[in-house]
């Protein structure tokens, strides 16, 4: 099955054109930026103000909670008033569990996002086999409670959206098709047949996820799916990394997932899910679909095509494993093979560190480049490629500089001619001085989305003013490349040599392998934007539990405002905490709900008792941090 139409070279993917209020999704138009407000729904006045100011701010779709019919209900009165003070962005409502309150929000939204996962099933993590019959009467049930709000969709002329999340598969798909990127799609597709057999076609689809690998794969398999349904299947696709987190990981995070994504051809619409105010979203997002067009279009574009090469790709990519390698040594480390994915690092970068190296921890340089023998190679150079595969000496390989190839591209075809035994360099720019000089137009380009100012309603605090560095599109770029790669299943070892600084360009590289799921040396946060829903201040919350845990390496802990994704998306997190209702937390061990109703005011101090029951707990050193010896 293809995911896109040339791995190698950039494609976009052709979609039908689906209208959501006066934006245009798909088909010809530009990809389009989206975001979701935080306050709660019954408060007319600050959900209208925050949807104006992320208008504002650029974001062309906005997203409002609707979990109960009286939520839904006032969706009426926020699109009145907007519409009333000139402001024209279409509004969607999201829905969780309630069809009734999905049929009153589509009686004044321009779009409707439904859940599959739990739009007419409550989850409950039963293991129970379906036979054929009791299978088809449980679509037979669904349809009948979707085909109404497809029907009013249809009268009202409004879109859909059918949006599954790994985090919330109905207990019917996780038993026939586990909590995997397949039951993703097969989740969303049940219900687009719905659709499709009442003539509706006014919908995008979704396949969000908190874990990069497998949004990837689900999305690839989607796109791979619906072209073996055939050329009408072509639905325009939203993109998402649910649960992203805060700062400067959910930015890498996002970056991996989505960036890899659009790198592929694939989608039409994203939003940048924070655990931050969101109008910090917008120009995360602007950039991220800015510095991925860079990085596909290469200044000399006419050069750029590898498709003429003809090669197979080396990786399945519906499936992550890792590609094969023989073991090399380097200045004493071992590279490829089942090591870890080893860090890089230019000489004179090195000698600007050395004297805090030790001070550095896991932010330490492992490789000095020229010191690693490593043979640079133009991917389309045959000749060259047959003398490395015919010498016996296995050979730490890269892509070479300056080459005039979109760079996911050129490492994925010198992958695939290159013999499996030899580990490969990955890089995330191929000229520093290219790389500097992109991030400065991009930057110049894009000037009017970095700097802006903070609406009070989004924040308690005064208005403060945010101001972004080209350092951002650096990590963009280097995330949406490497990290792409390395989803791949490509790479033993990598070299940011896009951003100059050598303490920041090693602690992207760690942060983009962490973010990854490569190589987990510090605490893994799984954190979902705030939103309506939300049953507590999830940023001043995901402060206090960092504070309390980071010290703690190779433990991943949920934070989740609500039970919607809870469970699900902590499934391969180690401890979650959830809220339960307004004021108490749920404490969770995997999926399982350990310590229920507790106070907030000690359910922080009651997750560190319940790390340390399952062994996990260690007492912090007190002592400078890496990070502070790699930010200094």
């Amino acid at each position: 099955m293809n995911y896109c139409a040339d791995p190698f070279s950039y494609q976009r993917r052709l979609s039908r054109e689906v209208r959501v209020g006066n934006v245009g999704i798909g088909g010809d138009n530009p990809i389009r930026v989206q975001s979701m407000i935080t306050c709660d729904t019954m408060d007319t006045e600050a959900s209208i103000e925050q949807t104006m100011e992320l208008a504002e701010a650029g974001c062309e779709i906005v997203r409002i909670t609707a979990p109960t019919v009286k939520d839904a209900a006032n969706l009426q009165h926020i699109v009145r008033g907007l519409r009333e003070r000139g402001c024209e962005v279409p509004i969607v409502a999201d829905i969780h569990f309630k069809p009734e309150a999905a049929m009153e929000a589509a009686k004044w939204v321009d779009k409707v996002r439904i859940n599959p996962g739990n739009y007419a099933d409550s989850k409950k993590f039963k293991i129970i086999e379906y036979s054929e019959e009791q299978y088809a009467a449980e679509l037979t049930r669904i349809r009948q409670r979707f085909a109404p709000l497809v029907e009013l969709c249809k009268e009202r002329g409004i879109a859909m959206r059918i949006g599954t999340n790994h985090g919330s598969l109905s207990d019917r798909i996780m038993n026939r098709y586990g909590d995997t990127p397949l039951g993703m799609v097969e989740s969303a597709l049940e219900f687009a047949r719905i659709a499709r057999d009442l003539d509706y076609h006014a919908f995008i689809f979704s396949m969000k996820s908190s874990n990069p690998k497998v949004m990837i794969a689900a999305y690839r398999l989607l796109v791979a799916r619906l072209n073996k349904e055939g050329a009408d299947w072509n639905y325009p696709i939203h993109l998402g990394v649910t649960e992203a987190g805060e700062g400067e990981d959910a930015r890498i995070k996002s970056a991996i997932g989505i960036g890899s994504l659009l790198a592929d051809g694939i989608g039409d619409t994203i939003r940048v899910s924070l655990t931050e105010d969101s109008i910090h979203e917008i120009p995360v997002a602007k950039a991220l679909v800015d510095s991925v067009a860079a990085g596909v279009s290469p200044a000399n574009s006419q050069k750029s095509k590898v498709s003429d090469q003809r090669s197979e790709i080396s990786f399945d990519p519906f499936s992550y494993q890792r590609r094969t390698t023989k073991k090399l040594e380097r200045e004493g480390v071992q590279v490829g093979g089942d090591e870890l994915v080893r860090v890089v690092i230019r000489k004179e970068q090195h000698e600007k560190i050395a004297h805090k190296i030790e001070r550095m921890g896991d932010y330490k340089p492992e490789i000095i480049l020229e010191n690693a023998s490593v043979i640079e190679i133009d991917p389309r150079d045959d000749e060259a490629i047959a003398r490395l595969n015919d010498s016996a000496e296995t050979k730490l390989v890269t892509v070479k500089d300056g080459i005039d190839l979109p760079m996911i591209g050129a490492f994925r075809l010198l992958a695939a001619k290159l013999q499996s035994r030899h580990p490969i360099l990955l890089k995330d720019v191929l000229s520093r001085r290219a790389a500097n000089d992109e991030v400065s137009s991009n930057a110049q380009m894009t000037k009017s989305s970095w700097d802006f100012a903070i609406p009070s309603s989004f924040n308690a605090s005064p208005a403060r003013t945010i101001r972004h560095s080209s350092f951002l599109h650096t990590l963009l770029i280097a995330s949406t490349n490497i990290g792409s790669l390395l989803c791949d299943g490509i790479g033993d070892a990598i070299l940011v040599q896009g951003e100059e600084a050598p303490s920041q360009s090693l602690r992207l590289s760690y942060n983009i392998l962490q973010a990854a799921g490569t190589r987990i040396f510090k605490t893994d946060y799984v954190a979902c934007p705030s939103c309506g829903r939300t049953l507590f201040n999830l940023q001043t919350t995901t402060a206090r539990i960092k504070a309390a845990t980071v010290h703690l390496k190779g433990v991943k802990i949920a934070i989740m405002g609500c039970i919607v994704n809870g469970p699900g998306e902590m499934a391969d997190a180690d401890f979650g905490y959830v809220g339960g209702a307004p004021g108490k937390v749920n404490l969770y061990v995997g999926k399982q709900a350990v310590k229920f109703n507790i106070s907030e005011a000690e359910a922080v101090d009651r997750l560190k008792d319940l790390i340390r029951e399952h062994g996990k707990w260690v007492e912090p050193v007190p002592q400078t941090t890496a990070l502070e010896a790699v930010s200094s």
